[in-house]
């Protein structure tokens, strides 16, 4: 009994709830709130903004399309209001803010006609092709009608926009995903015969003559047409926004009872998310974490599986490099054998990781002339022993390594407290001295409210190698929340090395690609 009591009690003891404080982000002038609308309103841009004087952007569309952004691009320039109250409720809720307009949130001069204008993409055009009966076919057709387009009027521009905003019909939208289907009576017959299996035969026995490869091309492009249009610009370096008609001028689409065929954010929201976008994608820096540690460097891994490869084992593996400054770097890593059936996960050879983690190195190195003094892997699986050793191998003596596995959490974990809303962000339950919960979601007293539609859910957060504080670990891991910069929200759920690890991998494996591209990470979001 007595030994039963003891025992109980030190349980007790590991289930330990801690808080960790909001990050906090720098803004103009080195002046600090949690906010990033808060932060640009009152203070601008972080950094030094006037290398930006202009936001030199460019749009491509069908003429409809370009005719829909120039409705909206003229209400950037202007302040755009919040929503009045509801009927329900008697105050704007707190997480809205004004829209100031795009030079004063940004110090940048947003030009009401944009730098470079493509409107000769054909509607008719785009329908047919998304209509083909192979989709492989009809998404690789799609998608050149805008890549052949961009690409050429980069090669010929001597001063090309810094980024496009890509404008796309609904029907790109409803169709081009890899889910989306076509009515029978609606399919149009192309003119590729060749089957997915055929074309993955032929990547293990190719043809005497390669004819039949020609057509197997095709399947090496996603039936995803955000992400092959991302990963066909890489080569030419061509950064893109990809924006839906719906959303520039959602008054338009209208049901037959007058209600709005899409629901879509209020006109300050999408302001707030596009013009940060936008910003950051013409090479500003809206907002960085405050008080970083010097010298620390995030690495996020993911494996990729291609829907053409013949063999499931193998897989391009990813790395994405995060600085306190919210700037990532993209590399592509070896592709691989990379599952293990026995954990059924994927995982480097010793080789391998080392080769990686010496990419990340190195272009950390070609910034800050020095190694970092920190270096945090986050992965979503574990890491085996010939993994760390790579990982070792790669890094200078006196850099701290230390490998973090981060899993979401679905329902394996609810926390209530008093009150009507539910756990307050930060909030972690420790339960060793490297492992906790972390609630990356919850009540935000800034916004007085908790933004999410149900109970939240913590994500799992384990120190599996390497040495560090786990206070330390979840803090960080609560900063990269708040620095997605194709939005402007207050948080993410997730940090944005596993954020943004699955879409990053997508791209990677959406179009063959040539060499080593490692570019920002704004040519892949």
């Amino acid at each position: 009994m007595n030994s039963r009591k003891k025992k109980t009690s030190n349980k007790k003891t590991l289930n330990e709830m801690l808080h960790i404080a909001e990050p906090m982000l720098e803004f103009g002038h080195k002046q600090q709130m949690a906010y990033p609308r808060d932060g640009l309103f009152l203070f601008g841009p972080a950094g030094n903004p006037s290398h930006i004087p202009v936001t030199r952007y460019g749009v491509i569309g069908t003429r409809e399309g370009v005719r829909r952004f120039r409705v909206w691009s003229e209400k950037m320039a202007s302040p755009i209001a919040v929503p009045e109250p509801g009927v329900r409720s008697k105050a704007v809720e707190a997480h809205h803010v004004m829209f100031p307009g795009f030079s004063s949130a940004f110090k940048s001069e947003w030009p009401k006609e944009p730098h470079a204008v493509i409107d000769d993409i054909d509607s008719a055009e785009i329908d047919r092709s998304l209509h083909l009966t192979n989709r492989h076919e009809a998404i690789h057709t799609a998608v050149n009608l805008y890549v052949s387009r961009l690409i050429k009027e980069n090669s010929r521009s001597e001063n090309p926009p810094t980024f496009w905003f890509v404008v796309i019909p609904e029907i790109v939208y409803e169709l081009g995903r890899p889910l989306s289907t076509v009515k029978k009576d609606d399919r149009i017959v192309g003119t590729v015969t060749i089957t997915k299996r055929r074309a993955q035969e032929l990547e293990k026995s190719p043809t005497l003559f390669g004819i039949e490869e020609e057509d197997a091309d095709v399947y090496k492009y996603a039936t995803h047409f955000r992400r092959q249009l991302k990963a066909r610009l890489l080569k030419d370096q061509i950064v893109t926004q990809i924006i839906r008609e719906t959303t520039l001028t959602p008054s338009e689409f209208l049901k037959s009872n007058g209600a709005l065929q899409r629901r879509v954010e209020d006109p300050a929201t999408i302001a707030w998310k596009l013009g940060t976008g936008a910003y950051y994608k013409a090479g500003g820096k809206p907002w960085q974490l405050a008080n970083v540690r010097p010298g620390v460097c995030y690495v996020g891994l993911v494996y990729k599986v291609s829907d053409l490869a013949s063999d499931a084992r193998h897989a391009c593996c990813a790395a994405q490099m995060f600085l306190s400054d919210g700037e990532g770097i993209v590399f592509r890593g070896a592709l691989g054998p990379w599952y293990h059936t026995d954990t059924r996960q994927f995982h480097l050879d010793g080789p391998s990781a080392t080769q990686l983690i010496e990419m990340v190195i190195a272009e950390y190195k070609l910034q800050h002339d020095v190694p970092p003094a920190e270096l945090f892997i986050h992965a979503t699986s574990a890491f085996t022993d010939e993994e760390w050793t790579g990982f070792q191998q790669a890094c200078d003596p006196k850099t701290n390594l230390v490998a973090v596995q981060i899993l979401d959490i679905k329902n394996d974990l609810k926390m209530f407290r008093p009150g009507a809303y539910p756990v307050i962000r930060g909030s972690a339950l420790k339960v060793s001295d490297t492992s906790a919960y972390l609630w990356t979601s919850g009540y935000v007293p800034r916004l007085d409210t908790y933004m999410g539609p149900e109970t939240p859910n913590p994500i799992s957060v384990r120190i599996l190698r390497g040495t560090c504080s786990l206070t330390t670990v979840l803090s960080d891991i609560l900063g990269l929340t708040k620095i997605n910069f194709n939005t402007c929200l207050y948080n993410d759920r997730l940090p944005v090395t596993i954020r943004f690890a699955n879409e990053v991998g997508d791209v990677l494996i959406s179009a063959p690609l040539e060499g080593e591209p490692r570019l920002p990470f704004k040519f892949y979001i």
